[in-house]
């Protein structure tokens, strides 16, 4: 596929990046099942905050070890239903764990839906940028937007529909699936005939960066240490920060579910913000403020009281989030004859420093104290400071290339 630089003056087609935010935010809906039903499972089964994050390292892995070979296979052979293939593994993840009797089925279970998400995005993500006609920043936010939206709803809907009920009424979730079969399916009919039309046109110049491959590697490598800066601070909020309100407040199940939406809805909107003001401003100044900007609230969170907990949760989930489609459409710039490939990578290597995380987080709260872990991860957001060596895309100069 060719890619242009920033200078189409077409508009995205709206239509299909509303399409492809609504397949994200059910595909993550149906991931955030897991997470959100953590307290249930840890009651039901007597778990360790070790054995909960085993959970999201065994789903993590599976969903992060896959994305970038499945992004490079597609870059030479798009395929426009995978997604709908990819989704068959989730209902199969979804429906095991809902009939889970035992902790290592649930690890079954999980291990499905990663994989159901690891042939997801590389895919989704090169059709958002193929509707992008040029607003990459923006087609991927509101990509985006959907899934971390997904993300948010899930606590609430697991909250009103599973934790009143028990386990086995994970089934209804089965639904989403459904209708995110029948929006796959409509996105997949658009991305086959726009493969059809490029096999019968001629085969456009793709212009790259001229820059030194040292410079595009180091870049890479800002790039994804920044990854592992926001993700494995995330990984602290979403595997654990129920326990947290729950241990130090003295909060219930769903009262704590509440407050983790509120940061998982926040990192929407700043998903959305993040976008637009990195089409406007440059990729490389909104990931800076992104990963550098939350750390005074991060640092305030462990020491404050639940209403200032609140506050500060909404501010860092918008600040944190916005760097991901920068980070994201900065990465294809680097490379952009491996759109597929470069979204594997990263998408993968989020969810592994996710997966990795939690697991980490969970022994150090079973050997400290869950509240500890919040001090520690506190320090996260000041390894930002590195995009500081990142390049200005704007003022690099391109070259033409076959």
């Amino acid at each position: 596929m060719s890619t242009i630089k920033n200078t189409d003056a077409q508009k995205p087609v709206y239509a299909i990046l509303i399409a492809i935010s609504v397949a994200h935010l059910l595909n993550d809906l149906l991931q955030a099942v897991i997470p959100a039903i953590y307290p249930k499972l840890e009651a039901k089964y007597h778990l360790t905050f070790a054995q909960v994050g085993m959970i999201t390292l065994c789903y993590q892995l599976a969903a992060s070890i896959f994305q970038p070979v499945v992004g490079a296979y597609t870059d030479k052979n798009p395929k426009p239903y995978s997604q709908i293939f990819g989704m068959l593994f989730t209902m199969a993840g979804i429906t095991l764990l809902a009939y889970a009797p035992n902790y290592e089925l649930i690890l079954v279970s999980v291990v499905l839906v990663g994989i159901g998400s690891s042939i997801f995005h590389p895919e989704s993500s090169r059709v958002a940028f193929m509707a992008s006609n040029g607003r990459r920043s923006f087609a991927q936010s509101v990509f985006q937007i959907g899934g971390n939206t997904g993300t948010a709803l899930a606590p609430l809907l697991i909250a009103w529909i599973v934790l009143p009920n028990g386990q086995l009424y994970i089934l209804w979730f089965l639904g989403f699936a459904i209708l995110a079969q029948i929006v796959l399916g409509y996105i997949a009919k658009w991305y086959n005939d726009k493969l059809k039309i490029a096999s019968r046109s001629t085969k456009k110049v793709i212009q790259v960066p001229d820059l030194s491959a040292f410079k595009v590697n180091s870049a890479i490598t800002i790039l994804l240490v920044l990854i592992f800066s926001k993700y494995f601070y995330v990984a602290s909020i979403t595997s654990y920060f129920q326990f947290y309100t729950m241990d130090k407040f003295g909060l219930n199940e769903v009262q704590a579910q509440v407050y983790l939406f509120y940061f998982l809805i926040s990192v929407a909107v700043g998903t959305l913000l993040g976008g637009i003001f990195g089409d406007r401003f440059g990729r490389k100044y909104v990931i800076w403020f992104s990963v550098l900007g939350a750390a005074p609230f991060t640092l305030a969170l462990p020491y404050v009281d639940l209403q200032l907990t609140g506050i500060l949760i909404v501010i860092i989930g918008l600040i944190i989030s916005s760097a991901f489609p920068s980070i994201l459409v900065y990465a294809q710039e680097l490379l952009p004859k491996k759109l597929g490939m470069v979204s594997g990578l990263f998408y993968g290597f989020a969810f592994g420093m996710g997966g990795v995380g939690s697991a980490v987080l969970g022994l150090w709260a079973d050997a400290t104290s869950i509240q500890y872990i919040y001090h520690i991860c506190s320090f996260l957001p000041l390894i930002g400071v590195i995009a500081y060596f990142l390049p200005n895309m704007q003022k690099v100069k391109y070259k033409d290339v076959e």
